[in-house]
């Protein structure tokens, strides 16, 4: 927890601006379509941990050498015609999934959008407590695919970009203190698509719920201000997320996700009352706070407290 977070996004001209297609691992590069390249990419940091989000107008060969030490989880956003890495045949939403240290080899035949993740094989137990299997190196050793679920991985290939154009507007609401949060919030859209994909593990254990939302609560209570994901949870607990699920529908009714929402919201009203609009701003507080999306932020709010955000910040004093 507590690393610095960096957002950086640029424009392409030319194929030779996707060499950094994922930041830190080298790829190779090759135009396979007449006409100039055009795009973006951009690299969100966290740590030693990154995303890039790439997009370009023309068909590429890509090839990442074995060298690189890191595992990657890649995820294809938008393609106007056929996209493979190695013999896999990919679709908007699927996720790929590049063992350390083995060669990659990808073909998108025409325009076409992706994200990927990069991080050690030792960040799994910190990132996916909640989930043995995915938690274990094993897991994550071999190449693989993953189709997209129609609603979960549409979802999350829409939020990916949607977090990065947020946080590269915002600069100075980038605290360390909500790194972790958002590093999490990215690996969940990244991988929403290989939990869902999982069998039910129906050998963990499930203390009372009553019990288990003690647990929990204690621990946000300890976390103070700071954002709390609900994949940090699972991983303090060693919960897995249906097992939590399960747990706050049987005492609140509402799922942790929707809970932990409510928190987040409680507190940015804390934050607004106790400050004037010569100290902060809405905006500055909500992405601290988690939220990317600050239209649909400012009704969650209404429609929680009777009242839009600047109106309590206009209230305070």
């Amino acid at each position: 927890m507590g690393q610095h977070l960096t957002v950086s996004t640029g424009e392409l001209d030319g194929f030779e601006g996707l060499y950094d297609a994922v930041k830190g691992s080298h790829v190779d590069v090759m135009q396979l379509e007449r006409g100039k390249l055009r795009g973006t990419l951009s690299h969100v940091g966290i740590g030693d941990f990154s995303l890039s989000i790439g997009a370009f107008n023309v068909g590429v060969r890509t090839q990442r050498i074995s060298t690189d030490p890191k595992l990657i989880i890649g995820m294809l956003l938008n393609a106007t015609d056929r996209v493979t890495h190695w013999a896999f045949d990919m679709q908007p939403a699927d996720v790929l999934v590049i063992p350390p240290s083995v060669e990659h080899d990808g073909v998108f035949h025409s325009a076409s959008s992706y994200a990927a993740i990069r991080f050690d094989l030792s960040d799994l137990p910190d990132i996916f407590g909640g989930e043995p299997r995915l938690a274990d190196a094993e897991t994550w050793q071999a190449k693989n695919h993953f189709r997209a679920d129609p609603t979960i991985g549409m979802g999350a290939a829409d939020k990916l970009p949607r977090i990065v154009a947020h946080l590269a507007r915002y600069p100075d609401a980038l605290t360390d203190a909500s790194a972790d949060f958002w590093r999490r919030a990215i690996v969940d859209c990244v991988t929403a698509t290989v939990v869902t994909s999982l069998p039910p593990d129906g050998t963990s254990y499930l203390p009372s719920a009553m019990r288990l939302v003690r647990h929990v609560e204690d621990y946000l209570h300890a976390a103070g201000t700071r954002p709390v994901h609900v994949s940090e949870i699972c991983t303090e607990l060693r919960l897995s997320r249906r097992s939590l699920h399960r747990a706050f529908h049987e005492v609140f009714g509402v799922g942790p996700v929707t809970f932990l929402r409510y928190k987040r919201l409680c507190m940015i009203r804390s934050i607004l009352r106790e400050s004037t609009p010569d100290q902060t701003t809405v905006s500055k507080v909500a992405i601290e706070q988690g939220f990317i999306e600050l239209g649909r932020f400012s009704q969650y709010y209404r429609a929680m407290f009777g009242e839009y955000p600047s109106q309590t910040l206009g209230y305070a004093g």
